[in-house]
This record gives structure tokens, C-alpha cells and sequence, in this order.
């Protein structure tokens, strides 16, 4: 029995998205990389997004390096209404100590960005799909530091309304490069 025939029937692959999926949005990787960003008030709450398209991109994820090939990565897929809601619970508190803690007029841009971030707080337990990822650790005791980088990432997983995505204002290349030395 392969690992696949072993997870509970609903994380098991129904159809193969691999031929349909990449033309739902189809950008080159160069165009993928410079001009998508997240579009936390653009998500489409009402599209459910079939669990075969979290496994491919999960797939594609699990091709990255992991220290020493380890891969201690786990990923918990959560498309229960009930789990969703807890898990929105959650955020909406972590969100509001942020926000707290931060002061939009330092930055201009800062204002669009906890609006954003507000909005997606707001409506996390609607977000079609929730992956949060989780790094099995060997040690009893992590650096409080190192902690979110360890013990997971929410990731809402949604289609987008609309396609018009472009590059973002970003900082001159010559400006944050530096050749042999600072």
C-alpha cells in the first residue's frame, strides 16, 4: 500500500490538475515571481479550491532544500468550517497584538498593509482552505526567537479575483546590493 492509499480518503488525489492548473493563471516564471503578491483583499471567498490543488502545489513545495535533507516539514490541511473558524480565532488575536505593536504613519505604506492585513483577519475562517506548515525540531527547547520560524505558518489558500498583477514599488537594485563587501 503506497502513503498515498494510507491518508484518509479526502486527502487521497481524485483527478489529475497537473494539465489544468497552471492555465488557470498561466505566467512564465520570471512574470510568477515579480508580480505576484499577496492579495489579501482580493482572495475569492465563495470558489472552493479542490484539495488535489493544495497536494500539487504541497508537491512542488516539498522540492525544496531542507537542511541536511532532513525534510521535517509537515503540512496541515484544514477545510473543516468548525477547525477554520478556531484557527481564524487564533489569528484575529496574534493580528490584533500586531497591529498593536505597530505604528502605520512611521510608513506611509505601512497603512496599506495593516489595512490589508486587518481585512484578511477578518476573514480568515472564510478563506476556502487553510494550510498551516510545522518543522519537527529534535531539541526540548527553541530560542523564543526561532519559534514562528519553526512551529508554523498559516498560509490561506484562495483563488484571486482578478489578474492583473504587476511588480510591486521596490528599491533600486543598485541601492541593497553590495559586490565583496558592505
Amino acid at each position: 500500500m503506497s502513503d498515498v492509499d494510507a491518508r484518509p480518503a479526502t486527502l487521497k488525489p481524485t483527478v489529475d490538475v497537473r494539465t489544468t492548473v497552471t492555465d488557470l493563471l498561466p505566467l512564465n516564471p520570471d512574470e510568477l515571481l515579480t508580480t505576484t503578491r499577496t492579495v489579501r483583499k482580493r482572495l475569492d471567498l465563495e470558489r472552493p479550491v479542490p484539495v488535489e490543488v493544495v497536494r500539487e502545489a504541497l508537491e512542488v513545495a516539498l522540492q525544496a532544500p531542507s537542511g541536511s535533507n532532513k525534510q521535517k516539514w509537515h503540512w496541515l490541511i484544514v477545510t473543516d468550517p468548525e477547525l477554520k473558524k478556531k484557527v481564524a480565532e487564533y489569528y484575529a488575536a496574534s493580528h490584533a497584538a500586531y497591529t498593536g505593536a505597530v505604528d502605520p504613519a512611521e510608513d506611509p505604506s505601512r497603512a496599506r498593509i495593516v489595512s490589508s492585513s486587518k481585512h484578511l483577519a477578518q476573514v480568515m475562517g472564510d478563506v476556502p482552505v487553510l494550510v498551516i506548515g510545522a518543522i519537527e525540531i529534535d531539541e526540548d527547547d527553541l530560542p523564543a526567537g526561532n519559534q514562528a520560524g519553526l512551529w508554523g505558518s498559516l498560509l490561506p489558500v484562495a483563488y484571486t479575483k482578478g489578474t492583473d498583477f504587476k511588480p510591486a514599488p521596490r528599491k533600486d537594485l543598485d541601492s541593497v546590493i553590495h559586490l565583496n563587501g558592505w
